[in-house]
This record gives C-alpha cells, sequence and structure tokens, in this order.
C-alpha cells in the first residue's frame, strides 16, 4: 500500500492504494467519483476518460500510484454550481440516451475547445475518436460542439 495525493476536481485528496489498482477503481471505489465509466477495460470504449494534467487519458491504462501529485478533473469538476456551457449544449441538442459515454466525450471536447474554440467537423471527430456511442449515432454530438464552436449557444 502506498499513500498518494492527487488534485481531484481542485480538491487535493489522499488515499491509500495497491500498486496494481488502476485510476479508473480509485476513482470510482475509493473516492467516490462515478463519472469515469468502467467499460471494456482495455482503453478501447473512452468512457472511463479523465483529464490528467489537462490532457484526455484513458483511467483503466493508468495506474492510482502514477496519478500521484498529479491534477485529475472528471465531468464533475467542469461545473461547480451550473452545468457548463458544453454540457448544456448536449442536453440542448439532445446528444446523449444513455449518457454511458457522455462523460468522456465531454472531456475529450472541452480539451479540444481550449486548445482551439472553433474546430471543424473534422478536428471534432479527430478528439472524440475512439470514444464509443452506441445510442446517437454522433450526429447530435458533433452538432452541440459545432453549435458551441460557432458561438451558437
Amino acid at each position: 500500500m502506498k499513500e498518494i495525493s492527487i488534485n481531484l476536481n481542485f480538491e487535493i485528496r489522499s488515499v491509500w492504494v495497491e500498486s496494481s489498482e488502476t485510476l479508473l477503481d480509485v476513482l470510482r471505489d475509493k473516492l467516490g467519483v462515478k463519472s469515469p465509466k468502467c467499460g471494456c477495460e482495455r482503453g478501447d470504449c473512452g468512457a472511463c476518460t479523465v483529464l490528467l494534467d489537462g490532457k484526455p487519458v484513458r483511467s483503466c491504462l493508468i495506474l492510482a500510484v502514477e496519478a500521484d501529485k498529479h491534477d485529475i478533473i472528471t465531468v464533475e469538476g467542469l461545473s461547480a454550481d451550473k452545468l457548463s456551457a458544453l454540457q448544456e449544449a448536449f442536453i440542448q441538442y439532445n446528444s446523449f440516451q444513455c449518457g454511458f459515454c457522455a462523460p468522456g466525450i465531454i472531456l475529450a471536447v472541452t480539451e479540444l475547445l481550449q486548445k482551439n474554440p472553433h474546430p471543424s467537423l473534422l478536428e471534432i471527430k479527430e478528439s472524440i475518436a475512439g470514444h464509443l456511442c452506441r445510442c446517437t449515432g454522433y450526429t447530435p454530438i458533433f452538432d452541440a460542439i459545432l453549435a458551441i464552436s460557432k458561438g451558437d449557444k
């Protein structure tokens, strides 16, 4: 066991972890953060995506000990008292049905929009490549992101 300290959603959190525990397991089971989902457990689906020092990563592929002294943002960290404009756009455009993939996609797009506030459709598609959504067919997701990038939301 090793004690690690992470800046989780702008709050320093310390937790004891086994060297083999993934960041996903620690977030969900020890720190009570439920937005990163356990999908494939091999980094293929994107459901467990979090921002690690501002970059989207698959938390099922990161050992918790590797996150020691790093910043982790989950979808809960995007909106302390109200939804972000991106989250509002996803609701307005009915971008999700079941919502399983929503947190990972929202975090990936958040990072994209921070780097490039006006991405092309191709850039949007590239930013969410590897995020599997079985419900929407992606079109409403693209529509919401394009609306944000054009200032329509």
